[in-house]
């Protein structure tokens, strides 16, 4: 059966390190739209951090963003499916961020398809002392506000994912026990420091798999390549399950073909593989 859609994961698969797209990935997805594949984005990105070079990809119609929490129209620049966190859930979440260090459990809240920092840790990573985010990432993408809590609260219907960022491993295993014990959420993991905490029932698959039926695409048309443990069931959902080389080992063991890694073309050579014969 022949590929008609490709979803995509970012970070660590489609980019590069430095966050850019390879040349050849660049023609491999332009003669994948040119032969009417859809090319759909899935990343834990929401709306807003989505980097221009895939966001303005010319034929690049839909992106699955904030894992799965939001399906968006890039050419409509409209929302087609939204998923919140219950509001009770946000108020629950709220009280176990209050006794935090944000210095060493750094928070963000996606509302809406942005995403927000408080400002003081916004303005400590902008002067150098914060060194476990990436400096650009965070100053191009996250936008300050004073009291992130209280402006959570104040967005309680509007919030699809909260993410903590840890400077280790090690404190992100001191912390997430009583973020894992609610219910009702769902925790996609796409980074060994980090606990991402999004709505009920939500993922790249379940979205992936409205918008597949929104187009009439069945699952024996789908190709999906990825990295991360929250590109699993994304992949489980697809004939074409394909894991860069870089990826997690349980990443692996679910393709049905581990390309070369994301900084050397791996998602083109899958792309050439599978789609464009």
């Amino acid at each position: 059966m022949a590929v008609k859609m490709i979803a995509l994961d970012l970070d660590g698969t489609t980019l590069r390190s430095d966050k850019s797209l390879s040349p050849r990935t660049a023609k491999a997805l332009s003669d994948a739209i040119d032969r009417n594949i859809n090319v759909v984005i899935a990343t834990g990105r929401c709306l807003g951090a989505l980097p221009a070079v895939m966001r303005d990809f010319p034929g690049i119609q839909y992106a699955i963003t904030s894992n799965g929490a939001q399906l968006v129209d890039l050419r409509k620049k409209e929302t087609v499916i939204a998923h919140y966190h219950r509001p009770e859930n946000v108020e629950k979440i709220a009280e176990l961020l209050r006794p935090l260090d944000p210095r060493k459990d750094m928070a963000e809240i996606f509302v809406d398809g942005q995403a927000y920092l408080e400002e003081e840790l916004y303005r400590a990573t902008e002067r150098g002392e914060i060194g476990f985010r990436t400096r650009e990432y965070v100053l191009t993408t996250r936008t300050p506000v004073k009291g992130y809590i209280d402006f959570m609260l104040a967005h309680k219907d509007k919030v699809e994912n909260i993410n903590i960022f840890f400077p280790s491993a090690e404190e992100r295993e001191r912390v997430q026990k009583p973020f894992r014990e609610m219910k009702g959420v769902t925790y996609p993991t796409s980074w060994d420091w980090n606990l991402e905490v999004g709505p009920a029932d939500t993922s790249k698959a379940n979205t992936l798999m409205e918008l597949c039926n929104r187009l009439g695409v069945g699952k024996e048309e789908i190709m999906a390549c990825g990295d991360s443990p929250n590109d699993i069931d994304m992949m489980r959902l697809a004939a074409y399950p394909v894991a860069v080389g870089n990826a997690k080992e349980q990443v692996k063991k679910e393709a049905v073909f581990v390309s070369d890694t994301n900084e050397n073309d791996g998602v083109a050579i899958a792309i050439e593989k599978f789609a464009l014969v």
